[in-house]
């Protein structure tokens, strides 16, 4: 008896020079919209505080983060980062580069909020969704 029949699907893979573009642009959002607005200045507490807003690849995943510092006394200037928002490539999209924005739970799970948006459409909903955006 024959299994069932294997179905071929084409997909479209970053490459490392696409991968530094969509980066380089992350990192300009970052600098120019981000920082500016949830990270001004960095105000030390006793508590875990926010130090830095950065962005990193992980496979076909880019992640926004929040790096916090720890103002404890038992560990303090310790070091963290936290994800807030995540953009997974979908490779299935042929055509041109599309992203699914993805936000973190506070459960630790990814809900996808919107699916197969452009870069330039999927910073802009970080800029405007209240839910995409670092907690600072």
């Amino acid at each position: 008896m024959a299994g069932p029949a294997k179905r071929r699907v084409r997909v479209r893979t970053l490459s490392a020079a696409e991968k530094a573009a969509v980066a380089g642009t992350c990192a300009d959002f970052i600098a120019g919209i981000l920082k500016p607005r949830f990270l001004p200045a960095i105000r030390p507490t006793m508590f875990n505080y926010a130090v830095d807003i950065l962005g990193r690849w992980r496979g076909s995943k880019y992640s926004f983060l929040t790096r916090y510092r720890s103002g404890f006394p038992d560990n303090a200037g310790e070091e963290f980062d936290s994800a807030f928002t995540r953009l997974d490539h979908v490779e299935e999209c042929l055509a041109d580069i599309r992203f699914d924005v993805m936000w973190h739970r506070h459960t630790g799970q990814w809900f996808r909020l919107h699916a197969s948006v452009t870069l330039d459409e999927a910073l802009r909903l970080i800029e405007t969704d209240g839910l995409l955006q670092p907690h600072t």
